[in-house]
Formats: C-alpha cells, structure tokens, sequence
C-alpha cells in the first residue's frame, strides 16, 4: 500500500510538471510573455493637430490572441500621452473581446534608472589597469545611487569604493523598466479570431502654426500670398502615413475637459469638405475649422515640417501710414514738443472672395517681401495675425516710416474750472519722399470732450477716438492744428 502511494505521488508530480511546461510554451509572445502589438499591426492611423501643443490620436490595429485573458502590450505610442483620455474599441470581427485593466507604463530604460534597481544587490565591474592593458571582472555590491552613476557607492572585497572607472555589468533588465512608453490592457477575448481595435489618446508635444509670405509689387498696391502649414513635433511618437488633420481655433482646456475630449473626437471624425484649400480641404466645424491633408503623410518624432495651406495672387492691398497720439497727453502740460515721434506703415488686405481670398486663415506670421531696383526679392517686415475669417480684414503692421516724420506741439493747455480743461495741439508732418502721401493721424482723447476748433475735417471713429486724414506733399510739411475741451 505504501509503494502505491508513493507511486501515486511520483506520477502525479510528474503530470503536474508536464503541465507547467506545456503552460509555459503556450504563453503569448512578447515582453515579460504578453503579446506585444507593434507598429507592424497597424492598419490605419489618423492625427488631429491642435494649435495649443495638442494631438489627438487615432490607432487602429490588428491583435491576434486566443481564448482567454491576456495580457496586450500596444506599443509604439506617443512618450507624452495623457493616460486618462486613453480609449480601446473593437472596430471589425468577432464582438468576443472585454476590458479588464488598463494601465499606462512609462518608467523608461536608462543607465541611471537601471543601476537604480540594482541598490543593494550584487553586479560586475569590467575593470581595466591602463598601465597594463590588462582587464578583469570584479564583483561588487552597489549600496548607493543618491549621487548618480558617477558618484555611486560600491562595496568590493569589504571595501567602500566611492565612485568606479570601471564599466558595469548588469545580469538581466529588471521587469519593471521598459524601452518605449507602452499602453497595457488585460482582455478578456472569447474568439480566437484576428480582431481589429481602434485606440485613442490624447498627446502632448506636437502642435502646428501657419506661415504667411506675402510678396508686394512694385506699387504697393498689389501682392501675392502663400500660406505653409509648420507641423512640430516633440511627442515622442512617428506617425507613418496618417491622415492629418488641423483644427485651427482656440480651444479652452481650463474647465470642462469630458466636453472638450468629446469635441476633440468629434473633430477627428469630422468629414472634409469639397472646398478644396491647395492640398487642404476646409470646414467650418463648432466654433473653429478644421483643414484635412488630401492624401496621407508621415511626421517623424523631432521634425518640423511644412506643408503647402493655400495660394493667391494679385490681391488688392492698401498701404497706410499712422500716426498715433496719447491719452495722456491730455491731462499734462507739456514744456517742451514731443518731436520725432514715429510714424508708423501698416498693410491692409480684405480677407474677401473678390479678392482672390475669402478662406478661413489660421493665425500665424505673415512676412511681406518686396523686389528691389535689380528685382531681388528683399525682406520689409512681419506682423503676427489672428484667426481671420472671411469677409474680415487683415491688418500688418509693417514698421515705421524713414521719410515721414511727425512733430507734437502743445500750443495750450489751461484749466477752465476744477476738472474741465482745454487743450490745443499743433501735429506737423514732414515728408522726405519723391511722391505725396496720406498721413492718418489717430488722437485718443479721454473723458468727456468737445471739439472748439480744428484745420482738418476729423471723423469720431470711436467714442473717445479722434480720426485725421492728412496730405502731405512731397518734400513739404503739412500742419494739423485741432483745439478740444475735456471734462473729467
């Protein structure tokens, strides 16, 4: 009876350890033996670029597992992801797959972190004696990394070593650390079949701007514009052959985040318009638009790329020189002119369809361009715009005039009663040029106020604006003389 027990016990151990090995060859491949998903598995990929370093991305790809749970490991995602916009839905095949833990794993492989797992354990230094080129293997115990790689602490052969030249020799990659930031579910599959899964996720790190050149001709009266799309890219991630997509506008992120990831999804989803824009097509979309690149393209982590917006030619434009005042040149006497005041040169161009325009533009830089007497095209000023719609005006302020210049005198100033004043102001425009020119000249005026008297016909462009326009002739001067009573 004793023999057949043990017999029994042997036998069972035997079966027992059979069924480990069995179990161990039958687990799915990849990291730590969870099935990994690869950039080769993918199938489509789609990238929402906002203008506030923001991306949203679509990740579709194809995991093949058996019946069973499983451990995925989705690789290849952006380094700046936020976990918790992470979404995983079955697109195609077989509804057999259920979630049961997501998580985020982003403690990456480096030097420091790798000999931050080993305090306290045993190593091997590969030292070298540089007199005789001779080298040997030493084993050490790594007791501190508080000072970094340089300055760790090492016990060998009972002896404190403060820091070793030596290179060290690790056994193994401990299970914890990882070589690119990796998106981890536990599912749930009750099919056996290929299944399609489409992820989501917000990033950080990649955000895009428009770029304007416009090329003014001889008159500075016309001009051509091009428009660029700059792509940044710092999240971590390359995105091979995507569909692109833009959402220019300004979005608040502050309060409301489930109302804005479900508009940034939405945004991804949206279909292009037939409004072709160059290689973009446009479309109004919530309260912004959304521009879709025609075709596919690929944006490699680290890159700044350009891609072709928009292109007009032959747009009407109008040059204007301002010469802006003070609101508190009101409420001072002053002793002395404020001469040399400059003159400041802005374009004006109507966003309009008759003008070859009327598209939504993005806000960006436009730089403005212009061709000398040998027709080498010359730099002449830049100017930020904002999102601009159709129908709307774009205004660049270019710089400030050389050969038209603008004098401020004060020929009055008197009090007429405890808060009410009177003002008189001579503004003389000097003009160097070989042509005549239009001076706007804009006096902000505060409080209450009245004109008494004035040598030009002005126009109240706001409650508290006074607008002038002057002629001045060239290699002349031109003298504006205006006189108002303010009451505080």
């Amino acid at each position: 009876m004793a023999r057949m027990i043990i017999w029994l016990v042997v036998a069972a151990t035997m079966l027992l350890f059979s069924h480990r090995q069995v179990g161990l060859a039958a687990r799915p491949q990849g990291a730590r033996g969870a099935l990994a998903v690869t950039q080769e598995r993918q199938k489509e990929l789609s990238l929402t670029v906002y203008n506030q370093n923001l991306g949203l991305v679509k990740d579709t790809r194809e995991i093949r597992m058996g019946i069973g749970a499983h451990e995925v490991r989705f690789m290849d995602v952006a380094s700046q992801i936020q976990p918790a916009t992470v979404h995983l839905k079955p697109l195609a095949g077989p509804r057999g797959m259920e979630i049961l833990e997501q998580n985020y794993e982003y403690d990456l492989l480096n030097p420091q972190k790798l000999l931050e797992k080993y305090v306290g354990k045993k190593v091997k230094i590969l030292d070298k004696n540089y007199y005789t080129g001779e080298e040997r293997i030493v084993e050490a115990t790594l007791l501190s990394m508080n000072g970094g790689a340089v300055y760790a602490v090492y016990q060998i052969d009972g002896s404190i070593h403060l820091g070793h030249p030596g290179r060290v020799i690790l056994p193994e990659i401990p299970e914890n650390l990882i070589a690119k930031p990796t998106l981890v579910w536990l599912l749930q599959s009750g099919v056996s079949s290929p299944q399609t899964v489409e992820a989501s996720y917000l990033t950080g790190g990649i955000s895009w701007k428009a770029d304007y050149v416009f090329v003014l001709n001889s008159k500075d009266d016309r001009g051509a514009l091009s428009g660029w799309v700059t792509i940044d890219n710092k999240s971590g991630a390359i995105y091979r052959n995507a569909t692109l997509k833009l959402v220019a506008g300004d979005i608040h992120r502050a309060q409301g985040r489930k109302e804005i990831y479900g508009a940034l999804d939405r945004a991804a989803k949206a279909p292009a318009s037939e409004a072709a824009v160059r290689g973009f097509t446009e479309q109004g979309f919530f309260e912004y638009h959304l521009y879709t690149l025609q075709g596919k393209s690929t944006i490699k982590d680290n890159q700044t790329k350009q891609l072709s917006l928009l292109s007009a030619g032959d747009i009407p434009v109008q040059k204007q020189l301002i010469y802006y005042g003070a609101q508190h040149y009101y409420r001072n006497r002053f002793g002395e002119p404020v001469s040399n005041q400059k003159v400041g040169v802005y374009l004006e161009v109507a966003n309009k369809k008759e003008n070859r325009l009327g598209l939504p533009l993005p806000k960006g830089i436009v730089r403005v361009y212009k061709g000398d007497e040998g027709g080498s095209l010359q730099f002449v000023g830049e100017d930020w715009i904002d999102h601009t719609p159709k129908d709307e005006k774009v205004k660049i302020k270019m710089g400030e005039a050389f050969d038209v210049v603008g004098e401020r005198i004060q020929r009055d100033w008197r009090q007429i009663a405890w808060n009410v004043y009177e003002v008189e102001w001579e503004i003389k425009l000097r003009n160097h040029k070989k042509e005549d020119v239009q001076v706007q000249v804009v006096e902000p005026v505060p409080a209450d106020w009245d004109m008494l008297r004035s040598s030009h016909a002005y126009e109240k462009s706001e409650a508290h604006t006074l607008r002038f326009v002057v002629d001045v002739p060239k290699d002349r001067e031109a003298k504006l003389n205006y006189r108002v009573r303010v009451k505080f």
